[in-house]
């Protein structure tokens, strides 16, 4: 197994060169689990150390863990298919450039759809009972910035389409659909989605601080970083989405066994290994159904994860990668946007850990 002494020191590292406050990481391999954490959950106004069940804003997490489980599921039911058009899904009269998208184009960032917009600056103005709706005309009538299929373009707006269509066909909210059936059955109380009327169920010295927020004028926490999902009420198909490791390696753990065929009761084992093959409808594009892959160079998931991995990263200093050939499931949790979202140095840190994790299990090659 590991030399738990050196990743901790790799971790250490990171809080020393301000790579982040704090950080919690997950390592399982082959049913051997590494659980190690470092540095603070908070700076300002005060210093607090980080904690092992330490609750983060999983913030672009909320896209593979929340609205593309959704729509596993609803798949699974009969509800909707991947290649079924919107026109056929929502019931609002749709324009003719969005009429033929589908759930497999938003879901692999090839829809068309611009990456993201301030939407919270002019929602601000709007009543907060209106603003969803508000939000979701102004989605049918912006531009594509390029025909569906024929280009890639990681986009928050088409992942505010999927929450749009799995509440349509659901009957219910997102958070509401999620917890009857997956974050209840599982026994989570540490995953949940910030939403504006609901209080938080903890203090807030068991949160991860994220950004002194410039336009809110304040250090967040236990509110969402995301200003477009706090916008719309705390949460979207984007982001909204908190929870700490222990709780998303059960989540992941559920996917595993499912992918590899050991269980199927939340979903069909066919249905997860879809969501997690590289779909290869645009030349180039990683991008698999709300997962990413590695990209030939360069990737977050280091030089060392096989072909068959699926990952995911989130703005605020949060990831998660899953070595599906050789059973490796690494989930990082920092909180490298306290105090500032301007600090971007995990973007060369994050594929040196993973490098070393997989040295580490004896896996480089």
């Amino acid at each position: 197994m590991m030399d738990k002494d050196r990743i901790e020191a790799l971790l250490n590292k990171g809080v020393v060169e301000g790579v982040y406050p704090g950080a919690v990481l997950l390592v399982a391999f082959e049913g051997d689990v590494l659980f190690q954490h470092v540095g603070s959950r908070a700076l300002v106004p005060k210093t607090l150390p980080m904690e092992r069940d330490t609750i983060f804003d999983l913030a672009s997490l909320t896209k593979p863990l929340a609205i593309s489980l959704a729509v596993m599921k609803l798949i699974d039911s009969g509800k909707i298919e991947l290649d079924q058009p919107l026109e056929d899904l929502l019931t609002k009269a749709l324009p003719q450039d969005k009429k033929t998208i589908t759930p497999r184009l938003l879901l692999s960032h090839s829809a068309g759809f611009a990456d993201w917009k301030p939407f919270y600056l002019d929602l601000d103005n709007i009543r907060p009972e209106e603003r969803k709706t508000n939000l979701r005309e102004q989605l049918l009538n912006i531009p594509l910035l390029y025909p569906h299929g024929r280009g890639t373009l990681y986009s928050d707006l088409g992942f505010m389409m999927l929450e749009w269509v799995v509440e349509e066909i659901a009957g219910m909210k997102l958070p509401q659909f999620l917890r009857k059936h997956f974050y209840d059955p599982l026994g989570f109380n540490k995953t949940f989605f910030y939403e504006h009327a609901v209080p938080l169920r903890f203090g807030e010295d068991q949160l991860a601080a994220t950004e002194d927020c410039p336009w809110r004028k304040k250090v967040l926490k236990g509110i969402v970083h995301d200003e477009n999902a706090y916008a719309l009420g705390g949460y979207s198909g984007h982001a909204g989405l908190f929870g700490n490791a222990r709780e998303v390696y059960t989540l992941i753990s559920l996917l595993r066994e499912h992918y590899r065929g050991e269980r199927e009761d939340y979903l069909r084992p066919e249905t997860v290994r879809t969501f997690f093959t590289r779909q290869d409808l645009v030349k180039g594009s990683t991008w698999a159904l709300g997962w990413d892959t590695p990209s030939p160079e360069n990737s977050s998931s280091g030089g060392l994860f096989s072909k068959g991995s699926v990952g995911h990263l989130g703005f605020t200093g949060t990831s998660v990668w899953i070595d599906l050939e050789r059973d490796v499931i690494v989930i990082f949790l920092t909180n490298r946007v306290h105090p500032t979202r301007k600090n971007e140095k995990i973007r060369a840190f994050r594929p040196v850990l993973h490098d070393m994790v997989m040295k580490e299990l004896g896996l480089a090659r």
